[in-house]
């Protein structure tokens, strides 16, 4: 991981799915820098087990357990709850939490996984825990997603895969919904010191491929030790949530800690209104709250 100058000392931090990969590797990047951590994991020993060793590797002992299962919308509402009650503001959200799924498995919601981890988690949590982001701005969010976005659009007489499912098609909506969703939120937060920004992580060898099966699922275990570490991957999600130089930035996409254009799609707002309007819905969220 690179070496960083500026401090993030006084900090708050949380970060979704950060017991392994991208997440962890964020998580220490940040706690070494002085930030106070919370990682989200769905299993209690295993993320403390993660959180007892960010600390160890970044030498700040100030690191949170929060147990979720973000498929759950209960248990994001939960997990909002539990945050808020922790935390008397929050400096950075790091929606970093993802699955990749083969074959069409619904949620205890009856949600479509993919969509309803990769993107109506972010959006539920986001919303959640605005107040506390207001609270403690300037703020920033970043939404993980991909250069995979590129590759898609929005079906919205099929969102949740019913009427022919393909995982790789299913994880580019996704993908495709985070940027949208991060062009959206970044308008409605405009004046309020609260940033969004969005990132490719770039090719990643964390175990999201362990719910990618057949001959694809193959390739993707295959190729994992060409792929970028995980300490090198998370290098653009902790550059947005720490950089100074990205102080301000809202509504952008990045790869490699630089500003880059998201597919043309991404920047169609009537598409991103939509998208907001169905995501609140299935989330029982007020369309215009804010």
């Amino acid at each position: 991981m690179s070496r960083v100058t500026h401090s993030m000392h006084g900090k708050t931090v949380l970060i979704t799915g950060g017991t392994g990969g991208i997440g962890r590797a964020a998580a220490i990047g940040l706690a070494s820098m002085g930030a106070r951590v919370g990682i989200t994991g769905r299993d209690r020993d295993r993320a403390g087990r993660a959180a007892a060793a960010i600390a160890q590797e970044s030498g700040n002992p100030a690191v949170d357990v929060f147990v979720a299962d973000m498929s759950s919308q209960t248990e994001v509402r939960r997990l909002a709850r539990e945050v808020i009650s922790a935390y008397p503001r929050l400096d950075v959200l790091v929606n970093n939490a993802g699955v990749f799924r083969s074959e069409r498995i619904t949620t205890a919601d009856g949600l479509e996984t993919t969509f309803a981890v990769n993107h109506l988690a972010y959006f539920l949590l986001t919303n959640l825990l605005l107040d506390s982001l207001e609270a403690g701005a300037p703020s920033r969010i970043v939404n993980v997603a991909s250069a995979d976005h590129s590759n898609a659009t929005i079906a919205f007489d099929d969102l949740q895969g019913e009427k022919g499912y393909r995982g790789a098609k299913a994880y580019s909506q996704s993908k495709l919904a985070n940027v949208l969703f991060t062009h959206e939120l970044a308008r409605r937060l405009r004046g309020t010191g609260v940033t969004a920004t969005c990132l490719h992580p770039g090719v990643v060898g964390t175990n999201l491929g362990s719910g990618v099966s057949g001959a694809f699922g193959f390739v993707v275990r295959a190729l994992r030790p060409f792929m970028k570490s995980p300490a090198k991957g998370a290098e653009t999600s902790i550059y947005l949530a720490s950089s100074p130089e990205v102080e301000g930035s809202s509504g952008r996409y990045f790869v490699t800690k630089a500003e880059a254009r998201s597919s043309d799609v991404s920047y169609d707002e009537r598409l991103a209104r939509r998208l907001w309007e169905a995501s609140a819905e299935l989330t029982n969220l007020p369309v215009q709250n804010r």
